[in-house]
């Protein structure tokens, strides 16, 4: 079936479009936490987009419109892990103030973290 409602993502082609677009964000941050981790300091181009793709991709999926596929659990972990020890050994020679540090650290680890959720529900895992 082509359309299946009068929404703006209610077609094939729009969920195609939008499988289109989760697969550039997913392409941006795996390419992101492949390269060199200098690219994830906190005040670098990934340092700041990482964050912004995961959220957004995040946002996508609470939609539940066809055409949004999360990368597995795992992987987000994997990421998680690998951009919070580039941001832990980085942060400090910015001189952030420390309620700052420690908000940004919680906002970064719920970031990854709701989208791992959100992944694992996805795919039918049970999460506790």
């Amino acid at each position: 079936m082509g359309t299946w409602g009068a929404g703006n993502f209610d077609s094939d082609t729009a969920a195609d479009h939008l499988g289109d677009l989760v697969g550039r964000l997913v392409a941006e941050v795996t390419e992101a936490m492949a390269g060199d981790p200098v690219e994830l300091e906190p005040d670098e181009y990934g340092g700041v987009t990482v964050p912004c793709n995961l959220e957004l991709l995040l946002v996508l999926d609470r939609q539940g419109w066809v055409g949004v596929t999360l990368p597995p659990a795992e992987l987000i972990r994997s990421w998680q892990k690998t951009f919070l020890a580039v941001w832990e050994s980085t942060i400090d020679g910015l001189e952030p103030d420390a309620a700052y540090k420690d908000e940004r650290r919680k906002v970064l680890n719920e970031t990854f973290e709701h989208l791992a959720e959100a992944s694992a529900v996805a795919a039918g895992a049970v999460v506790e």
